[in-house]
């Protein structure tokens, strides 16, 4: 009994020295997964209210143009989004400024999604000496995806492009957590509508 106690400190000991705990955080790069597609999508869907307490400075029924500026490649999605609402509105958008009364452009401040990820366990070891790798053990880990949204409408005058009113910012974030407890135990969080599931054993089909 006296050796097994031994043994328990000596291996309760050796995980505390050897285990890590780290917090990071990085921007995603494309390709994007579904479940990031979707935490963009939604944030940009979520960020425009069905009702606005101000109405934007156009009667209803203009023709207007829409041009869209951005420092991400997800402007043509942000824009159709934007349009569609336009639409329910009862706005008129098209895409040739012949007819446009109005032209409205849609600034994005900020349109994309990020990683976090906090770890408490044993990571991952490979021995150089010697020929021994351990797999990584989590007593918690958190891997943390979140997508956000962020801007706002230039109205302007057509044809003589004389600027009338901004909007006050459009803003929304999603997000999708991944946990993992006791190195066996998984689960996650989303606020996503219906979010993407990756099955350990296919669903089967009559």
């Amino acid at each position: 009994m006296k050796r097994i106690t031994h043994m328990i400190f000596l291996s309760t000991l050796l995980m505390g020295l050897i285990s890590a705990c780290s917090t990071t955080q990085k921007v995603t790069n494309s390709a994007r997964t579904a479940t990031e597609q979707l935490l963009i999508s939604e944030a940009i869907s979520r960020s425009l209210p069905k009702q606005i307490d101000s109405p934007l400075p156009m009667p209803k029924g203009a023709i207007i143009k829409l041009d869209v500026t951005g420092l991400t490649p997800d402007k043509d999605m942000a824009k159709s989004v934007v349009a569609a609402w336009l639409g329910l509105l009862g706005y008129v958008v098209q895409d040739g400024a012949e007819k446009a009364t109005y032209r409205i452009n849609v600034v994005i401040d900020s349109l994309g999604s990020e990683v976090g990820n906090i770890f408490f366990g044993i990571p991952p070891i490979q021995a150089s000496l010697i020929p021994i790798s351990l797999p990584e053990l989590a007593l918690f880990k958190a891997d943390l995806q979140g997508g956000y949204a962020r801007f706002h409408l230039d109205v302007f005058e057509m044809p003589s492009g004389r600027f009338i009113a901004s909007s006050a910012p459009f803003i929304a974030d999603t997000y999708y957590n991944a946990y993992t407890l006791l190195f066996l135990i998984s689960f996650h969080r989303t606020d996503l509508d219906s979010p993407p599931k990756i099955r350990i054993f296919p669903k089967l089909t009559k």
